[in-house]
């Protein structure tokens, strides 16, 4: 099937539209917006980066004990409320993940097949899908709604369209996450994953006040590869993660670019375009 959208789409009648409000950034080596935005112009790392995020939202204990996962996404979310200048416990917010903390997942399974009354408390609560929105949820006190999404190489999409949703809904601002970490074990087979990655947007409603590039996305069918190329700094750097079809997204912010697509799944791939400052 040959796709059904040919020409870029402005306005109305592209669909769901938001304004870009506020960005966060981490993955290793590049531990924030700014830092990717300057290995996209100039190919460099930043210098000393820390070799794990550390969320000042949780308490220096709890930041402790949290798994990776857990901490890339906290870490990305707060940069992306305050890089808008957003209150994080006035944002519903949409956490994207395609496998959650797969390493937890592999100790649950290995630990339950040889000495399961061995298992950790503190790492079963720590291997639900929804652990960094309930750490979110209690480390910025939000009483807002929190979604977590996980749809393989489309959650991003998939978190992308119900925070896009949210907003036609009524919401002013909504705060979207994705993340994933490395795979470990015979899990590594099924759901390959290498390192650590997570970035964050506040998309804001386009009749605020608000300022940044606008966002308007539709859904079209897949005919192979999507029509417009994805290729970019950050997608290249970062091939390994689960997390990594985000990142078409990011290259375009950081570079200016106006149209990629992303995979949304069955047959499906999600179209946006930027209209930037």
């Amino acid at each position: 099937m040959s796709s059904a959208v040919t020409q870029p789409r402005t306005g109305a009648s592209a669909g769901l539209s938001a304004i870009v409000e506020g960005i966060g950034y981490w993955s290793r080596g590049l531990p924030s917006w700014a830092a990717a935005r300057e290995f996209v112009a100039h190919g460099s790392d930043a210098e000393a980066a820390p070799s794990r995020p550390s969320p000042q939202l949780l308490a220096p204990n709890e930041r402790r004990r949290a798994p990776d996962t857990v901490a890339v996404a906290l870490e990305v979310a707060l940069a992306a409320c305050q890089d808008a200048g957003r209150d994080p416990a006035s944002l519903p917010s949409v956490f994207a993940s395609s496998h959650g903390d797969i390493a937890i997942t592999d100790y649950m399974c290995a630990t339950l097949a040889r000495e399961p009354r061995t298992i950790s408390p503190t790492r079963f609560h720590n291997s639900v899908h929804n652990a960094a929105a309930g750490y979110w949820t209690i480390g910025a006190g939000a009483m807002r709604p929190a979604t977590a999404i996980s749809a393989l190489e489309a959650s991003f999409a998939q978190g992308l369209i119900e925070a896009l949703a949210q907003l036609a809904a009524g919401d002013e601002a909504v705060l979207l996450v994705g993340y994933d970490g490395a795979a470990t074990g015979p899990l590594q087979e099924v759901a390959p994953s290498r390192g650590l990655l997570g970035a964050a947007l506040v998309l804001a409603h386009v009749s605020s006040a608000a300022h940044g590039p606008r966002l308007s996305a539709w859904m079209d069918d897949a005919d192979g590869e999507p029509a417009w190329p994805n290729g970019g700094k950050l997608s290249g750097r970062e091939t390994g993660n689960a997390g990594a079809p985000m990142l078409a997204l990011f290259d375009a912010l950081a570079s200016g670019h106006d149209r990629l697509a992303l995979p949304a799944g069955a047959g499906r791939i999600l179209r946006v375009e930027f209209a930037h400052d």
